[in-house]
């Protein structure tokens, strides 16, 4: 059994989603970078616009890359017109980690109401490369990383390796 204080490295790629956002402006795609702690490097970052068709294929090629352990999504999991984070993911996993999403929308609830359960955060697998979408805002993402994310990933990448 692995613990939150096994030594994993991963290499982690970071995917944005906006259609307004430039690189400069991408505050939640720069705090996912700083909260990547010592033990963990980013292997690539890429910032495209809300499209399905642009995602699957980027997240296609991250999956393929073997350097590429873990893919973090910010971005498009609302529900505006031009929100396909969640719907264009979740056909692609192998297996989907359903706690990861429910989890975020319950402290999301917590912290700032109804608008929480609108997130449409998903986690999972694709191969043997985890995959987790959080929502594009800076909150969400602190929320999605600190609570969630880097304290799971040495026992998933545990898992995922053997």
């Amino acid at each position: 059994m692995h613990h939150s204080n096994d030594v994993v490295h991963a290499t982690i790629a970071i995917v944005t989603l906006s259609d307004t956002r430039t690189v400069a402006e991408d505050k939640s795609g720069q705090l996912i970078r700083q909260l990547i702690d010592d033990r963990h490097k980013v292997g690539s970052y890429t910032l495209i616009p809300d499209d399905p068709q642009l995602l699957t294929s980027n997240l296609l090629e991250l999956v393929a890359d073997p350097e590429i352990d873990v893919i973090l999504c910010n971005g498009g999991t609302g529900m505006s017109k031009r929100d396909y984070t969640y719907a264009t993911i979740k056909p692609l996993l192998d297996k989907e980690l359903v706690g990861f999403g429910e989890q975020f929308r319950q402290q999301s609830y917590k912290e700032i109401g109804v608008k929480g359960l609108f997130s449409n955060a998903i986690a999972g697998t694709i191969n043997e490369t985890a995959l987790f979408a959080l929502p594009g805002s800076s909150n969400a993402v602190k929320l999605g990383m600190e609570t969630f994310i880097l304290p799971m990933l040495p026992h998933l990448l545990g898992e995922l390796r053997k």
